[in-house]
């Protein structure tokens, strides 16, 4: 087998080349923390979790993920109308999984990579699978398995076009879980983390988080991203120096650097979110309503006033 050959900084194109500088930092520009921020950090959390204690079932947990947090900080009568849809493997849902899968193949493939043997390599380990979407997968029509094919391969092209290969000394990891358990762990935060790069020396800040995305920034990006940093503080005492969403279709950053006072609000948003999710799921209030471009997508909006109003402002 012939070894790839990682190309020279000459040999990369400016894309490229902006990912490594968009992803590199001199020592002295690695901030470091102290012993105790995992401990301050956990206390914060545990201190909600315990006060929620008294208002969970006994039989019950809960269970916190960045797209529930995200749900459950906007309109809270969409997200009782969400919660209570089955969810179904679809095109859409499941480009994003398998795009994922091919660019993590991609990193540890033997010999010249081609986004589209990555992709079927990607769809025929997901088709053999023993769960509900290899059972879906293997019910597609051909033009919908064509479909899911090209969507997925140009999103994997993407990524191969816009940055360097990997290389080992840089620690890659894709798709590693990350969890907090709260309350005796009646309370379980929980992530899984697109690619991380680096890694934390002593105290001293050097990983890299980064989430895959396609289409345009939306905030809600950015409160993920600051999500699974704040999981990964508690998880091994340090944070990561840098947090990031990459826009696959244009090939864009949008990083931020992780400070106490990211976290510390992190901490504030995430405690709401909790107490929130578990007024609402177990009745102990009526949800609110938070009108705003969802609304045109919401599956109660035709029986919403409130974004029935705003649905009439916004098409004025």
């Amino acid at each position: 087998m012939v070894d790839y050959d990682i190309p020279t900084s000459s040999q990369l194109n400016p894309a490229q080349k902006n990912v490594l500088s968009q992803l590199g930092a001199k020592p002295s520009e690695r901030p470091e923390f102290s012993d105790d921020l995992k401990k301050t950090l956990k206390e914060k959390l545990e201190e909600v979790s315990q006060n929620l204690l008294r208002q969970l079932p006994h039989n019950e947990s809960l269970f916190v993920n960045k797209h529930l947090l995200t749900q459950i900080m906007g309109c809270e009568k969409r997200y009782i109308a969400e919660s209570q849809e089955s969810f179904e493997w679809s095109i859409p849902t499941a480009r994003g999984t398998l795009s994922h899968k091919a660019i993590e193949l991609s990193i540890f493939w033997q010999g010249p990579k081609d986004p589209l043997t990555l992709t079927n390599e990607a769809l025929d380990r997901a088709e053999q699978g023993t769960d509900y979407m290899a059972d879906w997968i293997q019910g597609l029509s051909e033009g919908d398995r064509a479909q899911l094919c090209g969507e997925v391969n140009s999103r994997v092209g993407s990524f191969l076009e816009t940055w360097p290969p990997l290389e080992k000394r840089w620690k890659p990891m894709l798709e590693t879980p990350i969890r907090v358990e709260l309350a005796e762990g009646k309370v379980v935060l929980s992530g899984k983390v697109d690619l991380t790069l680096g890694s934390a020396g002593g105290n001293t800040a050097g990983k890299v988080i980064v989430d895959f995305k396609t289409g345009k920034f939306s905030p809600s990006h950015r409160d993920d991203l600051r999500f699974y940093a704040l999981l990964d503080t508690i998880r091994i005492g340090v944070p990561p120096r840098l947090v990031a969403s990459y826009y696959l279709d244009q090939g864009e950053f949008s990083p931020e650097i992780i400070s106490e006072g990211v976290l510390e609000s992190t901490v504030g948003r995430v405690s709401d979110g909790i107490t929130r999710l578990t007024e609402l799921r177990f009745q102990m209030r009526p949800p609110s309503t938070q009108p705003g471009p969802p609304c045109r997508w919401c599956p109660v909006s035709e029986d919403c006033t409130t974004g029935q109003d705003y649905l009439s402002d916004f098409s004025e």
